[in-house]
């Protein structure tokens, strides 16, 4: 049973997608720098030397950063400018990027931003709650080199062995179950009774993954999240993903675990399953929360809310705003200078994490225009090596869940008597608490009994 605590959270987060040639603006420094209590050092000499400061950091991880990112981010902006001195987690610094062409910059440039953070992680305590969502594991998004390269060939064979086709009728049967079971009720909370639990399922059939399994993964996911036994669960959850990747091993499918699996790279059953792992936490948690973000929009903004119920702008159109905006996983493509370097007047410290802060770099003044429709230059999806090879696949999950809703309750409205949206705290992502909605009580629709999941 997918518990509480797993539909409010999603799965245990990892990273997602991160960092081609720095541009000669760029520089490092002539001698070695010492490690210094602020990760960012603002206004150096024109010579190059760097200078510490002891300045205040802006949290990422406090509850007013999740409840106002936007005012943050100017106020950022105002006081730093495109590099922000910041705390990811209790005394662990980094680098927050909120500048458009300076992310662009460092994210085209992995050999002096590489996305291992073996060096950085041995510097930051064990119990640190952020270690378990940054520290280094053999897959792409936390690797470099030749190692990255290997990987990243078979994670994307992997996505783009899905069949875009396949995958709408896949929503659908999904999602027509879902809507059934809140329908004849006029109101429903969608996180937790629509879009965690599609989601969810949805990634079950693309890693084709049986429910009994898929449960075992939610179990797991759910006891570490809780706190209530957090080793158990983090054992669960490691056996059901060897088990799936054991089955797969046995009775191959037309599937993404099948697919890691019979790639020339040759992973390891240990490497498949630390890719699957990161399908279900970071697939699951971005899915989640670009769905859920853009049908706040559509229900709860007059202006976007009335152009799509009354066919102007389409579903598309409000993803797209949202990826712009409220980025599914606002902060994240982390990379960890491999030595001090100078970037925009400031110095970078060597192994200390670089946070491309989509969200922030999204709304830079420099070149944010005023007409969103149809503009898809955000950096939601990241840029160069790094960028997420999934991008189709979550487009066209989102808007066939957002859809197959509209469709089934045309007069769905977000439900004011909840009160104003509430966010969770965390440093990465732009997470909804929960999405009320009332509707006219309607009746259930049919559903298919055929099956085209993938395993």
């Amino acid at each position: 049973m997918i518990t509480a605590a797993a539909i409010r959270h999603g799965a245990v987060l990892q990273q997602m997608c991160k960092p081609k040639s720095l541009e000669s603006s760029l520089s490092t420094p002539q001698s070695q720098v010492g490690a210094r209590s602020c990760p960012v050092a603002h206004n150096p000499l024109t010579q190059g030397s760097p200078i510490d400061t002891d300045g205040p950091r802006v949290s990422l991880h406090a509850p007013e950063f999740a409840a106002d990112p936007h005012s943050a981010y100017a106020e950022m902006r105002r006081r730093y400018g495109s590099l922000v001195p910041v705390e990811l987690a209790p005394s662990v610094p980094a680098t927050l990027v909120i500048g458009y062409r300076a992310a662009v910059r460092i994210l085209n440039d992995p050999e002096r931003f590489p996305a291992d953070p073996r060096t950085w992680q041995r510097t930051v305590p064990q119990d640190s709650p952020i270690l378990p969502l940054l520290e280094w594991r053999p897959m792409a998004s936390r690797c470099a080199g030749a190692e990255f390269d290997r990987y990243r060939r078979a994670i994307t064979a992997g996505v783009q062995a899905v069949d875009l086709y396949a995958m709408h009728d896949i929503v659908e049967e999904i999602a027509i179950p879902l809507i059934n079971g809140f329908c004849e009720s006029g109101r429903a909370e969608l996180i937790s009774q629509y879009v965690y639990p599609l989601v969810f399922e949805v990634v079950n059939a693309m890693l084709g993954c049986p429910a009994e399994i898929g449960q075992q993964v939610a179990a797991g996911t759910a006891a570490m999240l809780e706190g209530v036994d957090a080793d158990k669960g983090s054992q669960m959850l490691a056996e059901a993903l060897m088990n799936l990747v054991m089955l797969k091993r046995a009775s191959p499918g037309k599937d993404i675990t099948s697919v890691l699996q019979q790639h020339p790279a040759a992973l390891s059953d240990e490497e498949v399953s630390h890719h699957v792992s990161e399908l279900y936490g970071t697939g699951i948690e971005f899915e989640l929360n670009f769905i859920a973000n853009s049908l706040l929009l559509v229900l709860a903004d007059d202006r976007f809310g009335g152009s799509v119920l009354g066919g102007n702008l389409s579903s598309r159109d409000a993803l797209d705003e949202v990826l712009f905006n409220d980025p599914p996983l606002a902060n994240l493509l982390v990379s960890y200078p491999r030595q001090p370097i100078l970037i925009d007047d400031v110095w970078l410290p060597a192994h200390q994490p670089v946070v491309i802060s989509m969200a922030g770099c999204n709304n830079d003044p420099v070149i944010r225009g005023t007409e969103l429709t149809g503009n898809r230059s955000h950096l939601a999806w990241g840029i160069g090596p790094h960028a997420c090879p999934a991008q189709s696949l979550a487009y066209l999950i989102a808007q066939d869940a957002i859809d197959q809703l509209l469709d089934a309750l045309p007069e769905i409205r977000y439900d004011t008597s909840a009160g104003e949206p509430s966010w969770r705290p965390g440093p990465f992502h732009r997470a909804l608490t929960a999405l009320p909605v009332t509707f006219p009580a309607t009746p259930q629709l049919n559903v298919r009994n055929e099956h085209k999941f993938m395993f």
